[in-house]
């Protein structure tokens, strides 16, 4: 799955124990401008680098994969768990407004003027 949006927050590398480690990424994501949405993204082990070259402010692109679990706890009520594991992270080129995206025409791309107005011949083929 990819989501675009831009980063609101980075997080630190997290060492949880010997064997893991984990990273966050908060991403503003507004398909309805109205309505921003906040979605924590989650990079683990050597996938951590993952948002290193991202800083906040950027448009970026996640790919991502959903995943869900379920946790028991001591009384025995089930709960369950979504996770947004990116796995890579494209920063996108922002766009210029478009009064800028096409440069002015170079003087050799015009073709030269053509006066109509004389002629030295009565050529006028026109039926009026």
């Amino acid at each position: 799955m990819e989501i675009k949006g831009k980063v609101h927050e980075i997080g630190e590398v997290e060492q949880i124990t010997d064997t893991f480690k984990k990273r966050e990424l908060i991403v503003e994501y507004s398909e309805n401008p109205q309505f921003v949405e906040y979605l924590k993204f989650e990079a683990t082990q050597d996938r951590v680098s993952i948002f290193d070259n991202l800083a906040v402010g950027d448009e970026v692109e996640v790919s991502f994969n959903l995943r869900g679990r379920p946790w028991t706890n001591k009384e025995g009520v089930t709960m369950y768990f979504n996770s947004l594991v990116a796995w890579r992270t494209t920063k996108l080129e922002s766009t210029p407004p478009a009064s800028h995206q096409a440069p002015a025409p170079d003087a050799s791309d015009v073709p030269p003027a053509v006066d109509i107005s004389s002629s030295d011949e009565d050529d006028d083929d026109l039926p009026f």
